[in-house]
């Protein structure tokens, strides 16, 4: 997986059209990663699901486009267009599709003082 140091600036442009939606799929392109930080795009077409999973790094999600249910700690959200969602490290969450839709998700390296 490509790296983007921590010290450079970069500007990536298209992403969408570079992810489309494919039927029956999920799709993703990771478009920072790096130490501290890791960013990537997803495309889900509807009923595509991540089955709970958790992530050692701080997470956050914004819905670019579309409608998911999110399951965080047991509370199920439907999330669509602009809405945002906080994960703290190790925190277990899920996802369904229930329409074609884009998502952002930003990893954050965290310390664990």
């Amino acid at each position: 997986m490509p790296s983007t140091p921590v010290s450079q600036s970069t500007v990536t442009t298209d992403i969408l059209t570079k992810l489309p939606i494919v039927q029956e799929a999920t799709t993703s392109r990771v478009v920072v990663n790096n130490d501290v930080l890791r960013q990537v795009l997803f495309s889900f077409d509807t009923g595509q699901v991540l089955t709970e999973h958790a992530s050692p790094r701080a997470v956050i999600v914004q819905m670019i486009h579309g409608r998911i249910r999110f399951e965080v700690a047991g509370e199920s959200s439907v999330v669509t267009d602009g809405d945002v969602i906080y994960l703290a490290p190790n925190e277990r969450h899920a996802l369904e599709a229930l329409e074609p839709s884009h998502m952002a998700l930003t990893l954050v390296a965290v310390n664990s003082d």
